[in-house]
């Protein structure tokens, strides 16, 4: 854990006032000891305790230094080192933060609060020591005791973004929401941002830790050219398709591998498959379910990156038989294949992180996950589409998808 510069000066500060590096564990709160002997083991402890006859200024001169404060006077000294740390816990338990840098007056108002209780000390020595005037003080007080007036817009915020968004959707999402209730409700993207960020309401994130899954295996063929050229604009549906597979890792150790296919025009998923091996199989039928689709003299281009399943004599015979164009991305480059990565990582950002997937089999983790994919073409707003669905977008343009209509548009490979 890092700790501020400023408890590593009180640190020093206080063993050069006679204290024990156990002592001063205990004063700071938050670090262990071997911390502590590490950042003042250059600091010289005195021959004596405190009150020993120190030269208290020269080693003052180690950690902060306090003008209003006799070099010699002690006991005064370790009660301001005192204050500075309640002052820094408080600082944590409101603001979950180290540092006292860049706080607002009403923040420190709410850190002076929590400390007065104690009666240890007076109001001036908090102000002073947070760095906020008296009256800045008294007016923040006020203006904290008032009502909130964005108490009804509060609630409707975290109602959306909790139960719409699911928690995985950010302020232009509730802000979107908010304008399409039934009694609408008129807030810029700045006030749902602010009124976000003061209730704490993070969209769910996971850092991924470990290496992703990689479907590179050598150069098996040879590499169509890169006939897209990182432009994913397609004013025709069924024009330019793109396609790739991810992995999804559950918590008892089985993987699941989604394989899918966009169009460009409206951004919809075409067709997808999922299973736990990423075979060629997967791949292949992802892409003749996509093929059943086309309507006659339909040949779409179809862009992936260069992994093995697009490279195989199965996908290049689909593409042969339908006449479709390939497109293949440069090796390693992630860019030429952007707007496929970007529905991932929007899948896995609204759908996959944030969520207890404990328990899930395969089957059923498949299931839910074609439930979101159905969400994604039929509800899911896009500002890129002028605020309507993929599959609103399409439908005002007179372009209804093809094929029949009670075929499913994706279906489940499983493997047990």
């Amino acid at each position: 854990m890092a700790y501020s510069r400023r408890m590593v000066e009180r640190a020093r500060a206080l063993r050069g006032a006679g204290l024990t590096v156990m002592e001063i564990t205990e004063i700071l709160g938050g670090p262990g000891k071997t911390s502590v002997w590490r950042w003042i083991r250059d600091v010289r402890k005195p021959a004596g305790r405190a009150g020993g006859g120190m030269d208290l200024p020269r080693l003052v001169g180690d950690g902060p230094d306090y003008p209003d404060i006799d070099p010699e006077d002690k006991d005064a000294l370790i009660e301001r080192l005192r204050l500075e740390n309640a002052v820094l816990r408080a600082v944590q338990d409101v603001l979950k933060a180290e540092s006292l840098d860049g706080m607002s007056n009403r923040e420190k108002t709410l850190v002076i609060d929590r400390l007065r209780p104690a009666g240890k000390w007076s109001l001036r020595e908090l102000t002073s020591s947070l760095g906020i005037s008296k009256s800045s003080y008294e007016y923040q007080r006020r203006a904290i005791a008032r009502p909130d007036r964005r108490a009804p817009l509060r609630a409707l915020v975290r109602r959306i973004f909790t139960e719409d968004g699911e928690g995985a959707r950010g302020y232009r999402f509730v802000t979107a929401r908010l304008r399409e209730l039934d009694e609408p409700v008129r807030a810029s993207e700045k006030v749902v941002l602010r009124i976000m960020r003061e209730e704490g309401l993070v969209p769910r994130w996971m850092r991924r830790k470990r290496r992703p899954y990689s479907s590179y295996a050598g150069e098996p063929t040879p590499a169509p050219p890169n006939l897209v050229r990182r432009d994913f604009r397609s004013a025709l549906p069924n024009f330019l398709w793109l396609t790739d597979i991810t992995e999804f890792r559950l918590p008892s150790g089985r993987k699941v591998y989604l394989s899918a296919i966009r169009d460009c025009f409206d951004s919809s998923v075409v067709a997808w498959r999922a299973g736990e091996r990423p075979d060629a199989a997967l791949a292949n039928s992802t892409l003749e379910d996509a093929c059943a689709l086309l309507a006659p003299g339909e040949r779409p281009v179809i862009h992936s990156d260069r992994g093995g399943h697009y490279r195989w004599p199965g996908w290049i015979s689909i593409c042969e038989g339908h006449g479709l164009a390939r497109s293949m991305a440069a090796k390693g480059c992630s860019p030429d294949n952007a707007a496929m990565e970007g529905f991932f990582g929007l899948l896995k950002r609204e759908f996959w992180h944030g969520r207890d997937w404990s328990g899930w089999t395969p089957a059923r983790f498949i299931e839910e996950l074609g439930g979101w994919i159905g969400r994604y073409n039929t509800e899911r707003r896009s500002d890129a589409l002028g605020g309507r669905t993929p599959a609103e977008f399409r439908a005002a343009l007179g372009r209804a998808r093809n094929g029949p209509r009670n075929r499913p548009q994706s279906r489940l490979t499983q493997r047990t």
